[in-house]
């Protein structure tokens, strides 16, 4: 199945023993840690991973339903979970990893590294469009995000972020935000929440509908987030997501200046499904005071 990974087993062994060699010895000695080793060793992951995944289109992708005849999944996603699991469970056996399939660990707190991966985020979109999708990890010291990813598969493009260093396009640094108000906002959220629904009142989001520039939805949480971070949508916005979803891109957001919250204002716990917006400080501000208003 991964032939070409295979081949390549003992050179990812060998960066995997690296970077857990290098924490081991910074948790003894009380270092701060060299995450540069993880970031290589997870980037080298994550464009084998894309290969695989674009091989996929020409083979056969299986579709089954999980919740929903609309929540989707594919073999895909199970194969390249699996993937990632069994390499980091090999190289770094104390990290653990909450993934989309289930196939990790069960994550109840955030003490120690945790990984948090969505192997397609946008399977939908995968499987209709073949375009518009991500890969999106995002890797956490005692709850707190230190390297984030996500990687449009089809375009190339992987954006990446290390906590206080910057976040990149490929090798472009991304500039920090600008402040925007609504009215010359484009916004990133899904019709659906503009409709009657059990989480938000929907006539002010109608009113930010009618008075934001422009709205679009692309299907993909993580790839949503990095056209906030790139400065392409100005906000983005949903009543339900999972930790997987949104903890690559937040870090990836953060390091240019954006704001993450749930709907009410508070952090993420990132062990279980919340609310989320991301904009601009100021904007942000904006939506939540003006726009946002949770039922009981």
């Amino acid at each position: 199945m991964f032939s070409v990974m295979e081949i390549m087993t003992e050179a990812f062994f060998v960066w995997g023993q690296t970077g857990y060699a290098i924490l081991k010895a910074a948790e003894l000695e009380g270092l701060e840690m060299n995450w540069g080793p993880i970031d290589r060793y997870a980037k080298s992951l994550i464009k084998e991973a894309g290969h695989h995944i674009r091989h996929s289109f020409f083979t056969g992708i299986e579709v089954s339903a999980k919740s929903s005849e609309n929540d989707l999944v594919t073999n895909i996603d199970k194969e390249i979970e699996q993937f990632f699991i069994r390499r980091i469970r090999q190289n770094f056996p104390d990290h653990r990893v909450m993934g989309e399939e289930g196939f990790g660990d069960t994550v109840e707190t955030l003490e120690g590294v945790v990984w948090f991966l969505d192997p397609i985020d946008g399977t939908m979109n995968f499987i209709h469009q073949k375009r518009n999708f991500a890969i999106s990890l995002g890797i956490y010291l005692d709850g707190v995000g230190v390297l984030g990813y996500v990687y449009d598969v089809m375009a190339g493009d992987l954006y990446s972020a290390e906590k206080g260093e910057g976040a990149y396009l490929n090798d472009i640094r991304l500039l920090p935000l600008k402040e925007t108000a609504v009215e010359e906002s484009v916004i990133g959220v899904n019709a659906s929440w503009v409709a009657p629904n059990r989480y938000a009142e929907h006539e002010p989001m109608i009113e930010l509908v009618n008075r934001c520039r422009g709205t679009r939805s692309y299907g993909s949480a993580a790839l949503e987030l990095t056209h906030v971070a790139a400065g392409r949508i100005d906000a983005y916005l949903s009543m339900r997501l999972s930790p997987w979803d949104v903890a690559g891109g937040m870090v990836i957001a953060n390091e240019v200046g954006a704001v993450a919250t749930t709907m009410d204002g508070s952090a993420l716990s990132l062990l279980g499904q919340e609310t989320f917006v991301v904009a601009n400080p100021g904007l942000h501000r904006q939506l939540l005071g003006e726009f946002i208003r949770l039922k009981k």
